[in-house]
Order: structure tokens, then C-alpha cells, then sequence
């Protein structure tokens, strides 16, 4: 059988970072994914679609939230199998019994660790984490259930393989061996939110639209095509609208500027872009004016968003730059001052950098006769 595999929704999720219009746009393209995700599944003849848990970001989203994601999923001719995760956990009297008041028929909340015959012979074992954090591998008991005639056996799970530091959950560790100690066809897993094979048989499929400033590629699902006696045939298949990007550039003049820009843009949509862009290397000063005033009102306007952190970006005077405001008097008594400061070391080298900056910027707008 093929069935698609996804994971880590996080429906309403905040994006409290960002500006009003940036998260309505992130926000509503986690929806889209849900049509995204049926519609590929309908167009590939599949009528299982597994989610590894955080099908909400948390235990207490709005109606809207709740409404939208069930709308969202009856629209599509397919059968949905919805995991509790650690950010909607199946507590009683929770979350899950919100959405089973609108759940229409092609939708199961796996709330419960019972086993269900999806097809004839093929058996679904879900794990449903019952708190935020467990203390216990919540797939051992998959070793239990009972799944007679059993042809496939495919665990579905929220937790972590191994250790993913900082940038995912610690908690609900997950035996790395799960599949052979239960007798398992294939493990789909939830938590991390990219694409992981851990091994043949065990995959996390990540969100399906991302959402952080972690990795350059799409969201993504998994078309998982299995059958008895051979290892999965696993295909990722993109589903993300949204490209988070990690850049540093290392500009030393304007020139360098311009031709890390041109290839930015020869090589994304600006529209469905989000760049978070590191600026290094040591530039004149009017130079550096001059990149930051472009990123600020050309490039910020053509991504979708745009993070830019220049500390390590150096602007020292030229001499022109000096001479410029060497006739000013005081003003250019001040400069060679602030320049001078600018060799020494620690934090009052900082400072003279960013006052003798300010000072240029502030002398720049003003009106020459």
C-alpha cells in the first residue's frame, strides 16, 4: 500500500516575532498545506494520510483553528489519522474533544494506544503521547498489541530518536532499535521538523510547511509505498510555500554587495522568501551606508521578510570620507577623534565605530547648498 506520511502541523501557531501581516500570510499557508497534502494524496491514489503528532501548537487553539483544520481535511476524498503530539497532548476532557464535536467521517483522532486495520491484513499502531513530556519510550507498547492477520505493521509516533539538542525535544525518547523490537514495516515518526531517515524503515517526515530559520528546503511529506517481504520505497514529495533562508556574506566593498544580491535574487522567488542575512568583512563607511540603505528600501521590500544583522559588518572611514567632514570644524574634530578610536580594542572601539557611523549618516542626510 502507499500512504502519506506527515507530522508537525502546529496549527495556530503564533509568530509572534513578526509583523501582523507576516503572520497572517504564515499562519493561513499551514492551512494551505492541509489542501496541499490531500489534493497530492488524492492525485497519487492514496487514501491514508498519517500525522505524527502537533497537528496543533498548542493544547488550546482558537474555534477558528479547530474549524479551519476540519474544513480543510473534509474537503478531500482521503482518510486522516491524527496523532496527539507533546504540543497537543490527549488529556481528558482536552483539545481532542473539541475537534471530535466537528470531526467529519474520514477523520480518526488517535487519542487512544489501540491498534486499527486500516486495510485488510494492514495495522496501524499508534503511540498518542498523554502529557507534554513522558518520561517513558512511548512506543514500547507497541510490543504488546495484537494484531491478527497482520500483513504490515506500521508504528506512528511523536518523539525523539536521539538527542536533538537545542532544536528539538529531549523528552519522550524513542528506542532507536523500535522497529525490530516490535516487529515493525515502518516507524513514522513526529518532533523533528525536517525531512530524517534514521534508518531503511524508520523516517520523520518534518512540517509540511516550515517554519523557523533552520534549514533552507521546504516543508516536505513522505510518500511511503510498502509492501510485505521488501524495505520501503520512501519518496519525499514538497509541500512547503514558504523559503526560510540562512545567509552570511562576506562584503569587503560595494561591489561584492551588489553581486551577493544579484545572485540572491537570480536564484528565489522574493516573494515566498524569509532571509535572515548576516553581514561580515570590514568596508568603508559610505560603503556600508550605502548597503544597509539598499537592503532597508529595496531588497526588504522585495522578500517576504528580512532579518539583517550587521555588527560584524566594519565601516571605516575613507579618506575622502574624513576629508569630507574634516572642513566642518568641530564636526570633523569629532570624526578624526571617533577614527582614531576606532583601532583600539574592546568596547570603546565599538562605540567610536557606531558614533563615527551615526555621525556620517546624520552629516549625509542632511541638505547640501
Amino acid at each position: 500500500m502507499k500512504f502519506l506520511h506527515s507530522a508537525d502541523w502546529q496549527l495556530g501557531k503564533p509568530y509572534g516575532r513578526f509583523e501582523p501581516d507576516i503572520r497572517a500570510v504564515l499562519t493561513e499557508a499551514r492551512f494551505d498545506a492541509i489542501d496541499t497534502l490531500g489534493k497530492a494524496a488524492v492525485e497519487l491514489g492514496i487514501v491514508h494520510i498519517l500525522v505524527a503528532g502537533d497537528i496543533f501548537d498548542n493544547e488550546g487553539p482558537e474555534d477558528r483553528t479547530i474549524v479551519q483544520a476540519v474544513s480543510r481535511m473534509g474537503r478531500h476524498n482521503v482518510k486522516w489519522w491524527l496523532l496527539p503530539g507533546n504540543h497537543d497532548f490527549a488529556r481528558n476532557g482536552g483539545l481532542w474533544n473539541r475537534v471530535r464535536q466537528r470531526a467529519e467521517d474520514g477523520i480518526t483522532i488517535l487519542s487512544d494506544a489501540t491498534p486499527y486495520e486500516i486495510d485488510s491484513g494492514i495495522w496501524l499502531l499508534p503511540a498518542p503521547l498523554v502529557h507534554r513530556h513522558n518520561l517513558e519510550d512511548p512506543t514500547a507498547q507497541f510490543d504488546g498489541m495484537e494484531t491478527p492477520g497482520a500483513t504490515l505493521r506500521i508504528g506512528l509516533a511523536h518523539g525523539s530518536i536521539r538527542d536533538f539538542g537545542s532544536q528539538g525535544e529531549t523528552k519522550n525518547q524513542i528506542a532507536p532499535d523500535r522497529v525490530r523490537r516490535s516487529r515493525l514495516d515502518y516507524l513514522a515518526l513526529g518532533d523533528w521538523h525536517g525531512v530524517l531517515k534514521v534508518d531503511q524503515r524508520t523516517w520523520y517526515a518534518g512540517t509540511p510547511e516550515t517554519d523557523r530559520f533552520q534549514r533552507d528546503e521546504p516543508g516536505h511529506a513522505l510518500v511511503v509505498d510498502l509492501a510485505t517481504g521488501r524495505e520501503p520505497e520512501v519518496t519525499p514529495l514538497r509541500t512547503g510555500r514558504f523559503i526560510w533562508l540562512r545567509r552570511e556574506w562576506l562584503v569587503n566593498d560595494l561591489a561584492a554587495f551588489d553581486a551577493e544580491n544579484d545572485r540572491l535574487l537570480a536564484a528565489v522567488d522574493p516573494a515566498v522568501v524569509l532571509l535572515q542575512l548576516t553581514l561580515s568583512g570590514i568596508t568603508g563607511l559610505s560603503d556600508r551606508i550605502a548597503m544597509l540603505r539598499h537592503l532597508e528600501d529595496d531588497l526588504a521590500h522585495r522578500l517576504r521578510y528580512l532579518d539583517v544583522r550587521a555588527d560584524n559588518l566594519v565601516g571605516r572611514p575613507s579618506d575622502d570620507d574624513l576629508a569630507t567632514l574634516a572642513v566642518e570644524g568641530m564636526l570633523g574634530a569629532a570624526a578624526a577623534k571617533l577614527a582614531a578610536g576606532i583601532d583600539a580594542e574592546g568596547q570603546d572601539a565599538t562605540l567610536a565605530k557606531r558614533a563615527l557611523e551615526r555621525l556620517f549618516v546624520e552629516y549625509s542626510r542632511e541638505e547640501r547648498p
